[in-house]
Formats: structure tokens, C-alpha cells, sequence
């Protein structure tokens, strides 16, 4: 799939376990590509400097090699590894306050789109193979309309074709 590899889709650390696909993230994406310009802008928008805006996924084993600030002290992140869980979708209590009460709107709609296709991959596949088509689902989702090129969630407009991608994806910010 153009965008990222078969063993992005695999790794389990890139599956953060609110539903947020750590491989369709900006801050990840800069960082694996080395975009010191996407890392300035991306740091602009959520006040961090260009060296502090990388991150190789939330799921990172302790110690985190490279997490973004907000993912380090994330309550999601906190809560899913107190209970022993990797994801919100083996959790009975989802959707909890932490899941209603996410800061950011795009963020809320993308955890109460992704968690349920989450549940429904593993159901169908097993866990392994059913969390790695669900990764493969959510990067298959982040893809222009226009002209195919791969994306970011939160994108606006595709950074290839500059075509307006935000309500055919998750909405404005």
C-alpha cells in the first residue's frame, strides 16, 4: 500500500490503544521521513519545538525509545496499561469519560469510528492478525480522494494535490 509498509502495519507499537492509528499521525510521519519543515509546522500547531514534535508510536516499550510530550503523559495511554490491556477495544468500559471528554473533536469522531472496526477486525481474525487489519484499514482510509497520495489524519488539503481532504475524512479540526 503506498504510504507505509507491511511491517508498519504490523507493529504493534505504531496501534494506539485509543483508536488514533499512530502511523497516520503527522508527528510520526515527519519523524520517519526526517521533514524538518512538516516538524516545525506540526510543532507550531500543538507549541512544540521542531525537536521536541517526533514520535515512533505510543506503543513503545518501556523505556519509550521516542514519544511525543502529550503521548507520554497521555491519560488514554495510562489507563490502557494499568489495566494490562494494548487497546481500548478490549476494554468493557469504552466509551469512558477519558474517550467523551478527548480534547479534540477530530480526535473523539476517529475513536468512535475506529475502536468499533478495532473490535470487529479481531473478532474476525484473532488479535495479531485482526489488530494489523485494522491498521491496515485505518491507512487504507488516510489516502486522497483526488489523486491517491498518502496522508496524515487531521489533514486539511493533501500536501500533493492541494485538494480540500478534511470533511472526506474525519472532518475540520
Amino acid at each position: 500500500m503506498r504510504g507505509w509498509t507491511e511491517d508498519e502495519l504490523a507493529d504493534r507499537s505504531l496501534m494506539a490503544p485509543c483508536g488514533l492509528y499512530c502511523g497516520v499521525c503527522g508527528v510520526y510521519l515527519a519523524t520517519r521521513n526526517g521533514d524538518a519543515k512538516f516538524k516545525a509546522r506540526l510543532g507550531a500547531l500543538y507549541g512544540s519545538t521542531p525537536e521536541e514534535t517526533e514520535c515512533r508510536g505510543c506503543m513503545q516499550p518501556e523505556p519509550p525509545d521516542c514519544l511525543y510530550g502529550y503521548c507520554r503523559v497521555c491519560p488514554i495511554r495510562d489507563c490502557v496499561r494499568r489495566k494490562g490491556f494494548y487497546s481500548c477495544h478490549q476494554c468493557g468500559d469504552w466509551p469512558c469519560a477519558l474517550i467523551t471528554g478527548f480534547p479534540l473533536a477530530t480526535g473523539r469522531r476517529v475513536m468512535a469510528r475506529a475502536i468499533p472496526r478495532w473490535r470487529e477486525e479481531v473478532a474476525r481474525h484473532g488479535p495479531g492478525a485482526g489488530d494489523a487489519a485494522w491498521a491496515r484499514a485505518e491507512a487504507e482510509r488516510y489516502h486522497c480522494p483526488h489523486c491517491g497520495e498518502a496522508l496524515f489524519r487531521g489533514a486539511q488539503r493533501c500536501r500533493s494535490c492541494r485538494a480540500g481532504v478534511a470533511e472526506a475524512l474525519d472532518g475540520s479540526l
